[in-house]
């Protein structure tokens, strides 16, 4: 009979050359079995869009080709995020300051029934002149929401209820010269932070 510690010295030996016979059938015949990293490419954020601004000028996406874009989907009802973007997007830009003019900061509405070009251009006014509010029909929102994609959806009934709320999503995007995506902040984002990103994509 084989004594105790030969027996397992013989056990751990057969163990050790099934596991290399395994791995080399599975390196012949199933070379595919390996793991694999795959890259996705860059993020779809962002893309062309035909909107009125605050002016009633039409403006699009190419209008603002060799500048950063910073944009923000929100609308001038909304009781919290909104004001706190349209404030972090001026206090970032602000510790810029000569490179501020080369970053367009961009607010868009997703209610566009309640905020026409006059009513925009009240509401950006109270937090920097450099902003550009745009809005236009529901289906050219739409669009633009969808590129960057952005949720939102109107509650209750706009024919009955003037007050009536809007969720969206909250985050304002840093677009690069040829309007392509470079991150993106929520409105808690520290605006130095902030100002730091742009100055890197400058």
């Amino acid at each position: 009979m084989m004594p105790p510690r030969t027996r397992l010295a013989v056990i751990a030996v057969t163990v050790l050359v099934g596991v290399g016979i395994g791995y080399a059938v599975q390196r012949v015949f199933l070379p595919d079995a390996a793991p694999q990293i795959r890259s996705f490419g860059e993020p779809m954020i962002g893309g062309p869009f035909s909107l009125i601004d605050q002016d009633g000028r039409r403006r699009s996406d190419a209008d603002f080709r060799g500048k950063l874009m910073l944009v923000d989907f929100g609308y001038t009802n909304c009781p919290d995020i909104c004001p706190l973007g349209l404030a972090l997007m001026t206090d970032a830009l602000e510790r810029l300051g000569p490179d501020a003019d080369k970053v367009q900061p961009i607010f868009i509405t997703v209610d566009p029934a309640r905020d026409t070009a006059p009513a925009l251009k009240d509401y950006v006014a109270h937090f920097s002149d450099r902003i550009i509010g745009l809005t236009g029909s529901k289906e050219e929102i739409a669009t633009a929401a969808k590129a960057y994609r952005v949720y939102y959806k109107v509650h209750g009934d706009p024919a009955t209820d003037p007050n009536y709320p809007v969720d969206h999503s909250g985050f304002i995007y840093l677009m690069d010269r040829t309007g392509k995506y470079v991150t993106h902040f929520t409105h808690e984002t520290p605006p130095d932070r902030v100002a730091e990103a742009i100055r890197k994509a400058l």
